[in-house]
C-alpha cells in the first residue's frame, strides 16, 4: 500500500512524486547558498513568495485609482518535508527561520499534532524569549497540554537555567500522572549540572530507578559527568560497568566520546586513548561528529599522527566535505602547533569550497596572530572580504587582542568599534569584556588621554545602555590626571545613575568647576 501524505487538503502518493521534485526538497533549497542565517533567511522568504502573482485594476472614469492586490500561491510542499526541514534547521540553531516556516505553514493549513505544537513551542521560546513560549503553551487547547509539551517546555526552562521554575514543573506533571520518560529527567540534571549543582543529580537517577523509568544513553552521560565535576573517575567508571550489566543500553560512540573526554580533563591520556579505539569501533554508521570528536580528543592528547589518520578516514567517508569539518580539523592542527599543516589544509578547503566561511579563515587569522605574524593575517583577512565574507566580530576580537598585547591601543579601539558595528551573527550585540574595557580605560588613564577615554566610551555606549561605575571612575580619575575640567560629568552620572566612590566624588569638586 502506497505511503499517503497531506498536501493542503489533498492527499498524494509519496512513491508517485517525480524524480524533478525529489531532487528540490525543500531543506535543500534552503541551504543552497550556504548555512548561515542571512542566507537560509533569504532563501526562506524566496520559497514563501514563491508564485507570487499581482492583481492590479483601476476604478473611476475622469479620476482613475490603481489598486494592487499580492496573492501567493506556495509551491508543492509536504508535511514530511516541511518536519524534516525543521528537524534540520534546529540542528543547525537556526531557529528564527524554522519558526517562521512553521507558523506559514500552520496558516496555509498543514495539520499540526500535538507533537508539532511542543516543537513550536521549543522554536517560540528559543526564537522570542521564554514569555512568548509561556503564553503559547497557556494557549494551547487543554487536549495539547500533555507530556510532549509539558517536556518541551521543561526543557526550554532548564535551557535558561531557570530552577525554580524547571523544578516547579517537574512537579507539576508528576501530580498530573503524565507518562515520564527519561526525555525531562535528562534535561533537569543537564541543567543541575550548568549551574553547579552535580550532588543533585545522584538522587534524581534513584528516582528514575524507583519509578521503573529505563536510563538512556544520554542519561549514563549525563551522569558520568556529573561524577567526574566532583573528581570521582572511580565513579564513572563504576557507571560505565553498570550500563554493561544492564543490558539494555548499548554504550554508542557519545558515551566513550564523553568518557574520553573526562579521561582527557583528568590528564588521564592512556585511559582517554582506549576510550577512543572503543569510540571508532562504534562509529560503523560513519556519524560525521564521531569523526570531529575523534578528531578534537586526538589533538587534546597530542597525538597529531591519530588526527591525520582519523581525518584522512573523515574525508573517505565524506568526499564532499563540510566546512565544519574543515574548521574543526585546521583548530586541531593550529592547537597542535603544526602551523604549515594547518596551511594546507586550508588551502584545500579554499580550493575546493563552494561559500566562503570566515569562521575557518579566522582559525587561521588567529593562528598567525598568536605567532605574532600580522601581516599574513591581515593578508587573510582581505582575500576572505574580496571572497564575499566580510570579517565578523571574532575576527575583529583577534586583532583587538593582538594590539593589546602590542600596546597599540589606537587600533585596538578601531576594533572594539569594528566589532560593535557588524555585532554577532545571531542579530545580538557584540559587548566588549570587562577586561578588554579595564585595559583600554587604563591606558587612556595612564597616558592621560580625555579625548581618547571620552571617544571610547562613546563607541562602547553602542553596546551598553550604562558603561558602570568602574569606567565613569576610570574617565574621572583620568580628568583629573591631565588636569582636565568638565561642568557635565555630573549630569552624566546622574542621567546615567551610576554613583562613584568617595574619592572620585572629591575630585569632581575639582573636575565640575563652571
Amino acid at each position: 500500500m502506497a505511503v499517503q501524505q497531506l498536501h493542503f487538503g489533498r492527499t498524494k502518493s509519496v512513491v508517485k512524486r517525480s524524480k524533478k521534485y525529489l531532487e528540490e526538497a525543500l531543506y535543500v533549497r534552503l541551504f543552497r547558498e550556504g548555512s548561515s542565517e542571512v542566507s537560509v533567511r533569504h532563501q526562506l522568504n524566496q520559497f514563501l513568495k514563491s508564485n507570487e502573482r499581482v492583481y492590479k485594476w483601476e476604478v473611476g472614469n475622469n479620476f482613475k485609482r490603481v489598486f494592487e492586490r499580492k496573492v501567493y500561491y506556495p509551491k508543492r510542499v509536504y508535511k514530511w518535508e516541511v518536519g524534516d526541514t525543521l528537524k534540520k534547521l534546529r540542528e543547525r540553531k537556526l531557529y528564527y527561520p524554522a519558526l517562521k516556516l512553521s507558523e506559514t505553514m500552520a496558516k496555509r493549513g498543514m495539520n499540526q499534532t500535538v507533537s508539532d505544537q511542543a516543537i513550536h513551542l521549543d522554536l517560540v521560546a528559543k526564537s522570542r524569549g521564554i514569555a512568548a513560549g509561556e503564553n503559547y503553551f497557556i494557549d494551547l487547547p487543554e487536549s495539547s497540554k500533555n507530556h510532549l509539551c509539558y517536556g518541551a517546555l521543561l526543557n526550554c526552562y532548564c535551557k535558561e537555567l531557570m530552577t525554580e521554575k524547571a523544578e516547579a514543573l517537574m512537579e507539576k506533571m508528576k501530580e498530573l500522572n503524565l507518562p515520564l520518560s527519561s526525555m525531562p529527567y535528562n534535561s533537569l540534571m543537564t541543567l543541575y549540572t550548568k549551574t553547579g549543582l552535580p550532588e543533585k543529580i545522584p538522587a534524581i537517577i534513584q528516582e528514575m530507578k524507583a519509578s521503573h523509568i529505563m536510563l538512556d544513553s544520554y542519561t549514563y552521560n549525563v551522569w558520568m559527568r556529573a561524577l567526574a565535576a566532583v573528581n570521582d573517575i572511580a565513579g564513572v567508571e563504576r557507571v560505565i560497568d553498570e550500563m554493561k550489566r544492564d543490558g539494555r543500553v548499548a554504550g554508542d560512540w557519545t558515551t566513550y566520546s564523553n568518557l574520553a573526554s573526562i579521561y582527557v580533563d583528568a590528564g588521564l591520556f592512556e585511559k582517554a586513548e582506549n576510550a577512543l579505539k572503543e569510540l571508532e569501533k562504534r562509529n560503523a554508521c560513519r556519524d560525521l561528529s564521531a569523526y570531529q570528536f575523534l578528531i578534537t580528543l586526538y589533538g587534546r592528547t597530542g597525538k597529531l599522527l591519530e588526527v591525520y589518520r582519523v581525518w584522512r578516514s573523515l574525508r573517505l567517508a565524506f568526499p564532499k566535505t563540510a566546512n565544519i569539518s574543515y574548521l574543526n580539523m585546521i583548530q586541531a592542527l593550529v592547537n597542535l602547533n603544526d602551523l604549515p599543516g594547518a596551511e594546507k589544509c586550508f588551502r584545500e578547503w579554499e580550493s575546493g569550497r563552494s561559500t566562503y566561511d570566515i569562521r575557518i579563515a579566522n582559525a587561521l587569522i588567529g593562528a598567525y596572530a598568536k605567532e605574532g605574524l600580522l601581516e599574513k593575517a591581515e593578508k587573510l583577512k582581505e582575500r576572505a572580504r574580496r571572497s564575499g565574507a566580510k570579517p565578523n566580530a571574532k575576527t575583529w576580537e583577534i586583532f583587538l587582542d593582538y594590539y593589546l598585547k602590542n600596546g597599540n591601543f589606537k587600533l585596538a579601539v578601531d576594533c572594539v568599534a569594528n566589532a560593535i558595528s557588524v555585532g554577532r551573527g545571531d542579530g545580538r550585540k557584540w559587548v566588549p569584556s570587562s577586561v578588554i574595557v579595564s585595559s583600554l580605560m587604563g591606558h587612556f588613564e595612564q597616558v592621560k588621554d580625555v579625548d581618547g577615554a571620552e571617544g571610547f566610551l562613546e563607541i562602547l555606549n553602542k553596546a551598553v545602555e550604562n558603561a558602570g561605575a568602574e569606567v565613569f571612575e576610570s574617565l574621572i580619575r583620568t580628568y583629573a590626571a591631565a588636569g582636565r575640567t568638565s561642568p557635565v560629568i555630573r549630569r552624566r552620572l546622574k542621567m546615567e545613575n551610576v554613583e562613584v566612590n568617595e574619592t572620585c566624588l572629591k575630585l569632581l569638586e575639582t573636575i565640575c568647576v563652571q
